[in-house]
Formats: C-alpha cells, structure tokens, sequence
C-alpha cells in the first residue's frame, strides 16, 4: 500500500482493478489546507491517461506486476507465443499488448514480459537486436543528392534509415528504444 507522498513518476499502482502508471507529477502546497498531488496516470492495459488529484494521506494500492524472461517463439493470428525457458509453459500474448515491439520481434529472441495477476500486459525487448538486411537499394557512388542515408527492410519486415555502404544480407545491431541504427555486426 502506497501512502500519495510516495507518488512519483513511473510509479505502477492499481486502480479499479487495472494497473496504471504515474505519467507525469506535480506537488501543489496551497496556502490553506492540505497538500495536492496531481498526477497523469496511464492505464497499462487500454493506454488510456486521465488525471486525478491525491490529498496528503490518501492511500493508494500497489499494482501486482511479475516481469519474466521468456523467449519468443512464433505469431499465429491470434497472438504471439512466448515460452518461459525454466518451465517450458507458452504464453499467448494478445498483438494490442506487444505494441510497438512487433517491429524487431524476431523469433527465438529473449524478452522480458510484463504479468500483472498472472496475466501477460506487455513485452520489452532488450536495448539491441541483430537483424538481417533482405533489401537494400543500391547505392551510387557520388551521390550526395539524397542525404547521407538510405532506407533498408530487414528481416521482420521493419524499414529503417542506414549509412549508404550498406547492403543486402548485412547484418545490423539496432537499438530497440530509438529503433535506430547501431553498427554493422561483422560476420
């Protein structure tokens, strides 16, 4: 149980039922009465964010979230099939609740997966990941028109912007945060 001076950013807590995150927060000190908490929260589950005002003693319940390591294993049409590597049970995990991650999922890959009373809510991937360029534009010697970068499809199907001397069956390292990329991955 969080008491609201415990409230900071990234705090997970649980609301109605559902867990949410603190987004933003503010402490307001007016000059009679209580202290104000105001807070932006996010529901973890929907997405949905709306603001609420906590006062001085308000008491707040904490969300029960388990992260574990499970590796990736294929995408049918319902959702993505994880399997804890300790135990070998498979967890589906609904599309909507990947998120942006499906980008530079790639199979056999170890994330970690959000739980939240034994239900999975979200997957992160690690900071990097090594993905195969299948189509490169070839690039013109000479040609500065264009910018210093080109577009790239690697492996999941994911198009990002590269330095020019790359080529089809490269090997990247991206950051999964900024899907960016890192380096070229030598062979």
């Amino acid at each position: 149980m969080y008491e609201a001076c415990d409230l900071r950013k990234g705090l997970k807590v649980e609301i109605d039922g559902d867990p949410h995150v603190v987004v933003e927060f503010e402490f307001v000190k007016p000059g009679k009465g209580q202290a104000l908490y105001k807070c932006k929260l996010k529901n973890m589950i929907t997405g949905a964010q709306f603001d609420h005002t906590y006062r001085s003693g308000d008491k707040i319940n904490e969300a029960n979230l388990e992260e574990r390591k499970m590796e990736y294993l294929y995408c049918d049409g319902d959702g993505y099939c994880f399997m804890d590597s300790s135990n070998y049970e498979q967890v589906f995990v609904p599309e909507q609740q990947v998120g942006d991650a499906v980008d530079l999922l790639k199979e056999n890959t170890v994330c970690d997966v959000l739980f939240f009373d034994d239900r999975p809510i979200g997957v992160s991937l690690p900071n990097f990941v090594e993905l195969k360029v299948v189509e490169a534009d070839p690039w013109v010697k000479g040609d500065t028109a264009s910018g210093s970068s080109k577009p790239v499809t690697v492996e999941t199907g994911y198009v990002l912007q590269v330095p020019p001397f790359i080529e089809a069956g490269d090997v990247l390292k991206i950051d999964t945060r900024t899907k960016s990329y890192v380096e070229r991955v030598k062979q």
